[in-house]
């Protein structure tokens, strides 16, 4: 078995205050276990308030582990339909008490004691050298969820189960998620998502966003893969065959909205056999290379898709979309985020025709996916220590998948260290290991998806500045003085330096790197305080910023 889900004397990975609170409840005599994905399906399909789209059949459902017939079903939220970070606990930071969380906990689990419980299991990685077990356990009423999560991870089939008996062995506990999307307290009004890190276990409470539970679990997945060897990864990774022989792997990182996806899925019009990972979640072993996929599907937004897509072929579940009736008296979805920001669904991995599950290529490869209006479209970093460091001081715009607390301003840039708001361990951690990867030969690229001082970045350029990189006919020169930086020199998008207004946001936007690493010095207690080198890198930008007007 990959985990350790039954007591051992002398492991100490079940001993905590808040993993025996959160494990206990699984136990009780009003938990029902669910024991396949054909099941919960009917749960689903039956629970108050599920829309079955009769129009929209899942496709090739039998070999997913479904009923012969069935169909998608939508679930929709109320108010809240993205993700809240403000709601997260990580026990072991600063100012989190466990004294305080554990009671907390132990009353949200008291109150569920008159409430049928659902428990499920599900595996976190695909492949033999990395897999978790997952336990979820979710009150009557929330079946939408339990389905959601049963399909986003890998349900124990008989394959599966075979597949996890003969896993490597990991000194770790199983994930358990204890949940209450009705849960309410005053300190806590936007909901609470507890976690242990070190003990694989959470408390989601008072949010019935799925999300919260899809990246909830592999929170853990992803803090279990740190601790044994692994680079974490929230990206998408592909890989393409070309004509001579060779092949080139593309690792892709950027936040929801960013193009991460799009990229990820990208068919090239044809012209490259591809075979993708995965487009969120895959773990990368720091000695030998070989990436390993975590989640089965797909979890996307649909706000650029119709029901005629031909990626809406492969939806299995739709989250916060609208419904009609078509001409043949059938239910559609209405997607396309009219009826809210955000809106999402699950896709099956057919969605990809070569889907692998681990590919033994090593990664050629690092793009580092930015929305910050001074960076041209493409810009080739060589210092690994640097790219690290851009890596580490990712820059995006918020979008709608986010909740925020008021006051916050949705369009002011943020940094978020490799796509990544969901690590649990040091961001040194995460700094050394890509540090590690581009010191070994791994090129690093920052892409920028969103405008350049103004002028948007088609989709349509992006791809084609990756295909240029794939195939090797990418022209890149030395950025100004700028040591370890290179552009791609594009008509209407070539940075000009004597343009004072660009001069000064540019290196505004330095600053902002290098308060944002200097903050990690202070910032639960110099828990991601980076090394040294990471904030001079970001200095000499700035003084060769300073060289250019003398």
């Amino acid at each position: 078995m990959a985990t350790i889900g039954y007591y051992q004397a002398g492991f100490e990975g079940l001993r905590s205050r808040i993993r025996v609170t959160v494990e206990a409840p699984f136990y009780g005599n009003n938990v029902v276990s669910v024991g396949s994905l054909r099941e919960a399906y009917g749960l689903a399909k039956d629970s108050p308030g599920t829309v079955e789209l009769t129009g929209m059949p899942v496709f090739d459902a039998e070999r997913q582990g479904l009923p012969e017939g069935a169909n998608v079903l939508l679930f929709n939220d109320g108010g809240v339909v993205g993700r809240c970070a403000a709601a997260r606990r990580i026990i072991g930071e600063p100012n989190v008490s466990v004294e305080e969380y554990a009671s907390k906990l132990r009353e949200a689990v008291y109150e569920t004691r008159f409430r049928k419980l659902y428990h499920v299991q599900a595996v976190v990685g695909l492949d033999l050298d990395f897999m978790v077990k997952a336990h979820l356990l979710i009150p009557e009423g929330h079946e939408n969820i339990l389905y959601n999560w049963l399909l986003n991870f890998q349900y124990l089939n008989e394959r599966y189960s075979e597949m996890y008996r003969s896993s490597k062995l990991y000194h770790e506990g199983d994930i358990f998620v204890f949940s209450d999307p009705d849960w309410q307290h005053p300190d806590h009004p936007l909901g609470l998502a507890l976690f242990d890190p070190l003990h694989n276990c959470a408390a989601i409470l008072g949010m019935r966003y799925f999300g919260e539970f899809k990246k909830g679990t592999l929170t853990l997945a992803w803090g279990t893969a740190a601790r044994n060897g692994f680079l974490s990864c929230h990206g998408g990774l592909k890989r393409f065959r070309l004509p001579y022989g060779k092949n080139f792997v593309m690792a892709v990182f950027g936040l929801s909205g960013s193009g991460k996806s799009t990229i990820t899925h990208a068919k090239h019009n044809g012209k490259y056999d591809i075979t993708v990972l995965h487009d969120d979640a895959f773990v990368v072993n720091r000695e030998k290379g070989y990436s390993i996929a975590l989640e089965p599907t797909y979890f996307d937004k649909t706000q650029d898709y119709t029901i005629t897509s031909e990626a809406s072929k492969y939806i299995v579940t739709l989250q916060n979309n609208g419904v009609t009736v078509g001409e043949d008296g059938k239910l559609y979805a209405v997607m396309e985020d009219i009826r809210n920001g955000n809106g999402r669904a699950i896709r099956s991995r057919f969605w990809s025709p070569n889907r692998a599950d681990r590919l033994d290529d090593p990664i050629n490869a690092l793009f580092w996916i930015m929305r910050d209006p001074t960076l041209p479209p493409v810009v080739k970093v060589t210092d690994p220590c640097l790219g690290s460091t851009m890596g580490a001081t990712l820059a995006t715009r918020r979008t709608t998948a986010e909740r925020l607390l008021p006051g916050v301003d949705p369009n002011a840039l943020v940094f978020e260290p490799y796509a990544n708001p969901f690590r649990v361990y040091p961001l040194s951690v995460d700094y050394e290991g890509f540090k590690h990867l581009l010191a070994e030969g791994v090129d690093c690229y920052v892409l920028n998806t969103g405008e350049f001082m103004g002028k948007k970045i088609e989709s349509k350029m992006t791809l084609e500045i990756i295909e240029a990189i794939v195939e090797e006919r990418a022209h890149f020169v030395p950025w100004e003085d700028f040591s370890g930086l290179q552009i791609m020199e594009i008509e209407g998008f070539v940075p000009n330096f004597k343009d004072e207004n660009y001069r000064e946001q540019f290196a505004a936007r330095i600053k902002d790197r290098i308060k944002f690493v200097k903050d990690r010095d202070t910032e639960k207690g110099g828990f991601d305080k980076l090394p040294p080198e990471a904030g001079k890198a970001l200095e000499d930008i700035l003084q060769g910023i300073s060289n250019l007007v003398g």
